[in-house]
């Protein structure tokens, strides 16, 4: 394929696209959200620790029950999950992922159906898989979500 003047055109318009995502406020909140978990070394290491033990969980899960450490890790892993999940600052900065994933999907969708309508958009967000054209929330593989793609 070759360079035109038409693609170089469109690469400017992804170039100001990208800035104009990166300068939202959704964007910012990410921001803002990311550095107040990751600026918390205490955070970051139970965050490190999770980690870790989502490795030793994989781990078990190869064996399932007959894993001789399988009553362990399962009990830690949910532990460990829920004390992520109780720290405002990690809720915080979920709800920022999915708003910020929201915006895109959404700019995504626009840019799809500026397209083509038939084009099918996996999204994230269940309120826009009904105009994604798949009522799953998004196909390209194969048709198992049983549309007529």
């Amino acid at each position: 394929m070759m360079m035109t003047s038409e693609w170089a055109m469109i690469l400017d318009e992804v170039d100001d696209l990208s800035s104009m995502l990166r300068q939202s406020e959704a964007y910012e909140e990410v921001q803002r959200a990311h550095k107040a978990v990751y600026s918390d070394a205490a955070l970051v290491a139970q965050i490190d620790a999770f980690n870790h033990m989502k490795e030793q969980y994989e781990e078990v899960q190869r064996f399932g029950k007959y894993h001789p450490d399988y009553q362990t890790v399962m009990k830690d892993i949910r532990r460990m999950k829920r004390e992520l999940d109780m720290d405002d600052r990690i809720g915080t900065l979920r709800i920022a992922e999915n708003s910020y994933q929201d915006l895109v999907d959404e700019v995504t969708l626009i840019i799809a159906k500026t397209v083509s309508e038939s084009v099918k958009v996996p999204v994230s967000n269940p309120f826009f898989a009904k105009e994604s054209g798949c009522s799953t929330g998004g196909c390209g593989s194969g048709g198992s979500c049983s549309c007529s793609a």
